[in-house]
Parts: structure tokens; C-alpha cells; sequence
């Protein structure tokens, strides 16, 4: 090291032994408590639908799905109970002899044999195993022949286990409840659960799952799903239904923009799509084209479109543990004809709605067309202005590059005016956080077309700094956060920015991007102790136990110094993600909130108007 004025070093570097004592071997159980999300992704605390606790109850229930696909058991039981969750399934039961094991010892299970399960999600035998490591008390018993195995588990050690006869039927019975050292606090969501176990109701025709008192089982299977979510939403025409030997799809269009896709892999949801979605879109396309001797271009065909896929698969490929996106590359060599013919077949069979769909496409390749010339004028003026995108303070690392670093923290704040954009860019992770900086109030574009984006310069800057104008495939940051003061004009603009995302770029939602940021509304301190309070539960509970504190309401974010600011979207940053209950409320809300003022919105204003007294 280089010495400094005075000529003595400035620093010294800390030697580290590196020697066979530094070596640790972990057995598989300490190894899933100590690096949890290579198994089942984020920890989370029970807030969203991806957090760890529903990953652990997904691989449980999946097991039990498994045996109703293999041809065995119509019915699961799911209960809750507090922390608690129960299975039950009827299928055949773990063969007795290896009960522990299977719940135990990585690397051991059935679905490694082919001709015991075929189209299994859970191929790498982890998923149970790392559920018994992460449950502060997990049972298993099974039921085979008139006779039974029962095994008891505290964090993944075996307490006791039992055995012997049982008139009950055939089947497997798991406890698990998920371990606080592990996930510190966390709370199950009721909406949360249903909403899976409605998933694998449309994906497993003839399956009934009860969830305590509630039952959940579908005909049609994914035009059940696809009708669901668009609720009161109407189709342009009867929803496409068709089904293969490994494959089942359904699409319909309606008024919205862009595309949305539900895509599954042997029962499992692929939230990121992957190369059976991208067959599904390029088997549609080239149907939708031989039958109606056209080459219409692929935007044209899919716009609008809301569709579903569903393929079976001996080996899946997914591209990370938690199975969020396909990676098998040979799907696209028979899923593409596969769905071309069905696709073809359908329109032939359906005349009157082939007809209304062929009326959709024609429609959207009329606006493209004249929609480009205004895009044109708008990239033109755009160039004018600057080279880069005006009020964007860019980072590093983006999601659109694979091979970046950390592209999964990647983050862009649209923060409210450049005096909360003053505070944030000193602050900010320069690798991973960009920030957008707002001019002012948005444009209410709710009930206007296409072309208003490229009409507005705010509009068309946010969707430039995204990258999502040709989809979400360009979205250069995993995590778009509004960040806009806790005041009627802040929430105004950010039902602003939710309208614009909703109404032209839905899927950005609904794939769980858009979150809110939430920053604190007091600060309680007094000399030796400062809280930062984000209600006024919070405040008031500080105000108990600060003696002589000094109280700071935070009207804006402006009002946060940077030092201080740094926390709040640092380690310590809370997100409260955006999240759709179904496609169909999507219009109906943005009718209500941010259509014509209507006497209804006015009376829910005045019923639920909250006053700020101080």
C-alpha cells in the first residue's frame, strides 16, 4: 500500500489464513437452513405471492398433484390452522420403507424413476426435504395397504417416528409449519392461497381441493381460468379451448392493450414464460396466418390477446430452482405444429369467431400503421431534446442483460419532482438503481388510444427509460417503484402512473414489476435516540417509549435530508407490491377511480374520506 504525506502506510491489510480448518463440509439439511433461497427463492414474510412460505406449501401440494396426474387420487384436503398448514392427499401413499428418507435425504425419491412419475414438477427429489429443514415442526405419515408410517421432525431432525395398521384409505398426510429462526415473522394471506389452489384446479381437470370450507375444482380447465380472470370483462369472441397429448391452450382477445400469458409446466406456473410460451406465440401466429392466407405481422395477431398454455414434460429445464421460466429448448420443435393445427382446426370449426378474430387483427394493423408515423415524429423530437433520456439518472446494471450482475435488484424510482430526486440520486446504489424524476402531474390516459404515448413527452419518456414500447423482453429494470409523497397530490400521481402502466403495458403489473415505495411519515428522536415512524400506530408507540421526544411530520420526501434518506432504499427498503386480483378488475377499477366523475366515486369519496389533524 501506497504511504501517505507523512510516509507511513495509512493502512494495513488483514491477513487470512486459508487452510483445511477453513473448509466446512455442511450436511444437505444445514445447508438449505443456511442458503435458503437456492431452495425456494426469497424468504419474504407472507406480504406477496412469491415469498417463501407459499414455495414451501406449493411443493407439498405439488407432490399430491403428482399422484392425482399419475391417475391416483381425485381429492386433496388443505387445512390451515394459525402457521400451520395440513395436506392430505388419496394417491398411493410413500412406500412405507422409505418414508423418512423421502422427507429427509436429498436425492432420494420416487420421481427419478420415469415409470413412476412421467410429468412431475419436482424432479430434483429437494422439495419436501428443504420444507421438513425450514419447519420448526413437520409430520409425515403414509398410508399403504391397511398399514401405516408416521415420522415426527423438529428443523429437519427426526424425533420419533411409528408404525403399524390403519383402516384409513390410502395416502399421504403432511404437517409442516414454517420456522420463525428462518423467516423471522410472517403472515399467510388467504387470497394468496385460494388463488393457487383455483391454478391447480384449472390445470388438473376432475382434481377437487377443498381449502377449510371452500372447494375448488373446474370443468374446462383453462377457459375456466382465462374466463376467471377477465370477470366481467368481455371476450371479442368465445374463448379458443383445445387440448393435446402434452399440451392444452386457450386464448381469446379483448380491448386492452399489449399481451398477457398464463404459462404452466406440468402443473407448475412460469411466471417469466419461457420456450413454451415463445412456441404458443409462433404457433398462433403461423395458424392465424394459412388460415387466413395473410402474413399479418405478429403484433397485429397478438395484440390484445389474452391466452394460456399448459405443457407436460418428462425432463423440464427451468432456469432457476424455483421454477419461474423454461429453459427446454426442444419444446418449440413439436409444441409450434402442434399449436398451428389446433389453432387452424379451431378457426375452420368456429367461423363466426374466426371472423371477429380476423376483424381484431385487421384493427390493430390499421392503428400500427398509423400509429407509426406519430412514433416516428415522437423519436424525432425526442432525439432533439437530448441524446439521453431527459430527467433519468440511469445505473449500471440492467434486467434486459442476462449476464449482468445483480440484475435482479435492478430498480428505477419515479419519484415525484426533482426536489425527492435531489434527495435520492446522492444516496442511491449507482449499480442498481436508476432514478426517473417527474415533471409534475401525469396524464390521466384512461379512455384514450395508443398514440396518446407518443403524443405526450412525459408518457413516452417513462416508456423509453423502461424499455417496454416491443414488451416486456426489453425491460431493463426488474423492479419499477413509485415513490411519491404520503399527500393527496402524491397519491394522485401515482394512480396517475398505475393508469398509464394499466391501460397500455397491463402485463407489467400483473408479472409483479410495479411496486410503491414506502418512506416514513414521522420522525420521533431526542438526543440519544432517533425512530423513523411509517404510521401513526408507530409514532405513537415511540412517543411512549422516547422520553422528551422531538416530532417531525414528513410531508414530502424533499423534506428527508440524503444522510437520512440513504436507509429508506437501502437494506432497509419497503416495497409494497402492486397486485391484480384478475384481469377483470383491472377496467372496472380504472372506470371507478379514474373515469368520468360519477355520483357513485363522489359518495365513496365522502364515506371514506380520512382527515390528517395534524
Amino acid at each position: 500500500m501506497k504511504a501517505g504525506k507523512s510516509g507511513k502506510a495509512t493502512a494495513k491489510k488483514k491477513s487470512v489464513v486459508y487452510d483445511e480448518k477453513t473448509i466446512q463440509t455442511l450436511d444437505a439439511l444445514e445447508h438449505i437452513r443456511l442458503r435458503t433461497g437456492m431452495y425456494i427463492g426469497r424468504l419474504g414474510d407472507g406480504s406477496t405471492p412469491v415469498d417463501g412460505i407459499y414455495v414451501m406449501m406449493k411443493e407439498v401440494v405439488d407432490n399430491s398433484v403428482d399422484e392425482f396426474i399419475m391417475g391416483v387420487g381425485k381429492k386433496i384436503e388443505i387445512r390451515r390452522e394459525g402457521s400451520t398448514i395440513e395436506v392430505r392427499d388419496y394417491g398411493r401413499g410413500i412406500p412405507l420403507g422409505k418414508v423418512i428418507e423421502c422427507v429427509s435425504q436429498i436425492n432420494t425419491g420416487g420421481k427419478y424413476n420415469d415409470d413412476v412419475f412421467q410429468f412431475s414438477v419436482g424432479l430434483n427429489g429437494v422439495g419436501t426435504k428443504a420444507v421438513n429443514a425450514l419447519s420448526s415442526e413437520f409430520e409425515v405419515r403414509s398410508v399403504r395397504d391397511g398399514k401405516y408410517k408416521q415420522a415426527n421432525f423438529v428443523r429437519g431432525k427426526i424425533q420419533n417416528e411409528k408404525g403399524g395398521k390403519s383402516t384409513e384409505p390410502d395416502g399421504t398426510y403432511i404437517r409442516f409449519t414454517p420456522d420463525l429462526e428462518i423467516f423471522d415473522k410472517y403472515d399467510w394471506n388467504e387470497d394468496f392461497i385460494k388463488h393457487r389452489l383455483r391454478y391447480y384446479a384449472y390445470l388438473n381437470s376432475g382434481l377437487k381441493l377443498s381449502y377449510n370450507k371452500e372447494t375448488f375444482q373446474s370443468k374446462n380447465g383453462l377457459k375456466d381460468l382465462l374466463s376467471d380472470e377477465m370477470g366481467d370483462a368481455q371476450p371479442l369472441y368465445d374463448i379458443a379451448h383445445s387440448e393435446g397429448d402434452r399440451f392444452e391452450l386457450a386464448f381469446t382477445h379483448g380491448n386492452a392493450y399489449g399481451e398477457s400469458y398464463f404459462s404452466f409446466v406440468n402443473g407448475q406456473y412460469t411466471n417469466d414464460g419461457g420456450s413454451h410460451q415463445s412456441a404458443f406465440r409462433e404457433g398462433l401466429l403461423k395458424g392465424v396466418n394459412e388460415f387466413a392466407k395473410k402474413s399479418y405481422a405478429g403484433e397485429d395477431i397478438r395484440d390484445g390477446i389474452i391466452g394460456a398454455i399448459a405443457i407436460k414434460l418428462q425432463d423440464p429445464v427451468f432456469e432457476s430452482q424455483t421454477k419461474n421460466k423454461l429453459g427446454s429448448s426442444d419444446v418449440r420443435g413439436w409444441l409450434v405444429p402442434a399449436v398451428k393445427d389446433k389453432v387452424i382446426r379451431w378457426l375452420h370449426e368456429n367461423q363466426d369467431d374466426a371472423k371477429r378474430l380476423l376483424e381484431k387483427v385487421a384493427l390493430n394493423e390499421k392503428v400500427r400503421k398509423e400509429l407509426s408515423a406519430i412514433k416516428n415524429q415522437a423519436r424525432e423530437r425526442a432525439k432533439k431534446v437530448a441524446i439521453r433520456i431527459p430527467k433519468l439518472t440511469d445505473c449500471k446494471f440492467h434486467y434486459d442483460d442476462p449476464k449482468a450482475k445483480r440484475r435482479e435488484d435492478t430498480t428505477i424510482f419515479l419519484s415525484e419532482g426533482d426536489s425527492a430526486a435531489g434527495v435520492m440520486v446522492p444516496t442511491r446504489d449507482v449499480f442498481t438503481q436508476a432514478i426517473y424524476s417527474l415533471k409534475g402531474k401525469p396524464l390521466n390516459c384512461y379512455g384514450l388510444k395508443r398514440d396518446a404515448i407518443y403524443k405526450n413527452e412525459e408518457l413516452y419518456n417513462i416508456m423509453r427509460a423502461l424499455g417496454i414500447e416491443d414488451g416486456l423482453e426489453g425491460l431493463r429494470y426488474n423492479r419499477v417503484v413509485i415513490a411519491t409523497d404520503a399527500d393527496v397530490d402524491g397519491m394522485h400521481i401515482r394512480n396517475l402512473i398505475l393508469t398509464f402502466f394499466l391501460r397500455y403495458f397491463e402485463d407489467l403489473v400483473l408479472k409483479g414489476h410495479v411496486y410503491i415505495l414506502e418512506t416514513p411519515l414521522f420522525r420521533v428522536r431526542n438526543k440519544k435516540e432517533t425512530r423513523y415512524c411509517y404510521s401513526e400506530v408507530e409514532r405513537d408507540e415511540a412517543l411512549q417509549s422516547i422520553k422528551g421526544p422531538e416530532v417531525t411530520r414528513f410531508k414530502g420526501l424533499g423534506e428527508i435530508s440524503p444522510k437520512e434518506f440513504g436507509q429508506f432504499i437501502g437494506e432497509g427498503i419497503r416495497l409494497v407490491r402492486v397486485s391484480v386480483g384478475s384481469m377483470g378488475e383491472v377496467e372496472k377499477s380504472l372506470d371507478f377511480f379514474m373515469g368520468k366523475n360519477t355520483p357513485e366515486r363522489r359518495d365513496f369519496i365522502v364515506d371514506n374520506l380520512a382527515t390528517d389533524v395534524l
